[in-house]
């Protein structure tokens, strides 16, 4: 498999995208990416996480991820697979609290236990007290998109802000998540 830049060649991408485009259209469907990827159980990968991930590279606004774009959601979802790999350090196929809050961290946040625990809650489908490699990728994009929305409003970068109800409401619902 020839590789530049850390990115598959065409042919290889190509290949992948018409196994994945079940109906020959085109595009690849969130119930399409849905049953392609895997979240390293036998359950399926998280309906919300894909249709996350179809909204970040659907320049078309059509739901669906055409094969220019399906490069850009390959190599996305590979780096998040080496990510959870990296944080997972008793290689147990899921990240438990204290793996959360190391890779957090890493990512640059400063949160309480408090917080730690309320995502873990939140993201840990199967209340096993673990996350999931697609509950890891839907945490951190939520997480992220959160963050930036709060940091358009916090132009004195002290962690506190003053929004009416309405310009919350506004920031929240103008977000894709």
């Amino acid at each position: 498999m020839a590789y530049q830049s850390g990115v598959p060649d065409q042919q290889f991408l190509w290949d992948i995208f018409r196994r994945v485009d079940k109906d020959g259209s085109g595009y690849i469907s969130a119930d399409e990416l849905q049953m392609a990827l895997s979240n390293g159980t036998w359950s399926p990968f998280n309906p919300e996480t894909v249709r996350l991930m179809i909204g970040m590279f659907d320049r078309e606004n059509r739901g669906t991820v055409s094969f220019q774009d399906f490069g850009a959601l390959w190599k996305y979802v590979t780096d998040w697979q080496n990510c959870f790999r990296s944080f997972d350090t008793d290689n147990s196929g899921n990240i438990d609290k204290n793996e959360l809050k190391t890779a957090l961290t890493a990512f640059g946040y400063r949160l309480s236990d408090g917080i730690v625990d309320t995502l873990m809650r939140k993201f840990d489908r199967f209340g096993r007290g673990t996350i999931l490699f697609d509950d890891f990728i839907q945490c951190s994009v939520i997480l992220y998109t959160l963050t930036s929305a709060f940091k358009q409003y916090d132009t004195d970068m002290d962690g506190v802000i003053t929004i009416h109800y309405e310009q919350f409401l506004s920031m929240v619902f103008a977000l894709k998540i």
